[in-house]
């Protein structure tokens, strides 16, 4: 299961709206390969799931999850920080063993 912080509901709810994107969008978060750990995090909005996807729900905020990415994201929470050392969506992966300095990619 995928998470989401309080911070991270809202900002989601607020870009959904600044983009125009109807309830219906949902986000879907992935891992691809690449980056400096070997894998990064993939997130957007996304109206479709695939036979494959989970579809989760926090907060009032859909999920979608391919069963893939799950393998890796299972306990992730995604929060979003508005901070002085940075501001952006960032992902709370227990499963994650290293992660590069700006926190783009990871390893497992």
């Amino acid at each position: 299961m995928v998470t989401v912080s309080d911070s991270a509901k809202n900002k989601i709810v607020e870009l959904r709206q600044a983009d125009g994107f109807v309830d219906d969008f949902q986000i879907r978060v992935g891992v691809l390969g690449g980056g400096c750990s070997g894998l990064t995090y993939n997130l957007e909005f996304n109206s479709d799931s695939k036979p494959n996807d989970m579809i989760f729900e926090d907060k009032g905020v859909k999920i979608i999850v391919d069963r893939k990415s799950l393998l890796y994201l299972a306990g992730t929470t995604l929060d979003f920080t508005d901070g002085l050392n940075g501001k952006g969506f960032q992902f709370i992966n227990p499963n994650a063993t290293r992660t590069c300095g700006c926190g783009e990619s990871f390893a497992v």
